[in-house]
């Protein structure tokens, strides 16, 4: 079967700086996967690798058997990319938002519609997105670009901290349209994060990532069980002890 993301020894450096150290994994077809770990680990630049964003040092990432490097056109057509400080434009009311972005997607008015009436209820936010985007809040907007991202149906959809910074009523929202979404259109999901309930509550699979390369990689409760923990933030800190 062919995999949805095959990184194979991804190196990549910023100046002398190291970000990835043969950062090497694959995600099937319809698995939501995770790679969590700390700030710098490497996970926000594997995700812009394989969003097309910037290219490795070395090494080589394929999406759904598209080369990120040699055949990003392409790779670009397929995937739904939203970064972790995304914006968006806040004298456009949300669903003129909504159409501006999906206007780049589709050719014609039928299409279009169908996109933003799909991320309308996607977004949850019903009368609000008549309203300039300037008046919403954090979560209101972070709930805006998922549906923005999602709208498009990506074959993989690239999540960095989906819910990061926003209160557990919209952080709620979020997560259950990432799950539902995943496996209602059979999307596969790549994210990042750093709340470890949310990452076992969505996740198939995930990985621990340290210095740009991963430490261990699993199941939630295969790697609860691998370390005897009681949660997944237990288990990051005693992979991160023995790493």
């Amino acid at each position: 079967m062919e995999k949805a993301i095959e990184v194979i020894n991804l190196h990549k450096y910023f100046g002398k700086v190291k970000a990835l150290n043969g950062l090497s994994f694959t995600v099937d077809p319809g698995e939501i996967y995770g790679l969590i770990g700390p700030n710098g680990a490497g996970k926000t630049t594997a995700l812009r690798i394989l969003a097309t964003l910037i290219r490795p040092t070395s090494g080589s990432a394929r999406i759904f058997g598209l080369d990120v490097e040699r055949e990003a056109n392409k790779v670009r057509r397929i995937i739904g990319y939203l970064p972790e400080e995304a914006g968006a434009y806040r004298n456009l009311s949300g669903t003129e938002y909504l159409e501006f972005i999906a206007s780049f997607y589709f050719r014609n008015k039928r299409e279009i519609k169908d996109a933003v009436y799909e991320a309308e209820e996607i977004s949850g936010l019903g009368e609000r997105l008549r309203d300039k985007i300037k008046t919403y809040s954090k979560g209101m907007i972070r709930r805006l670009l998922v549906a923005r991202t999602l709208m498009i149906k990506p074959k993989l959809a690239i999540l960095d901290e989906p819910t990061s910074g926003i209160d557990i009523i919209h952080a709620y929202h979020i997560r259950r349209v990432i799950k539902n979404y995943a496996k209602d259109y059979k999307v596969t999901v790549l994210l990042s994060s750093h709340n470890m309930f949310e990452v076992e509550f969505l996740c198939t699979r995930i990985a621990f990532i340290n210095k740009g390369r991963i430490l261990v990689e699993g199941s939630p409760e295969e790697i609860k069980t691998r370390y005897g923990a009681r949660d997944l933030e237990e288990a990051f800190m005693e992979v991160a002890r023995s790493a």
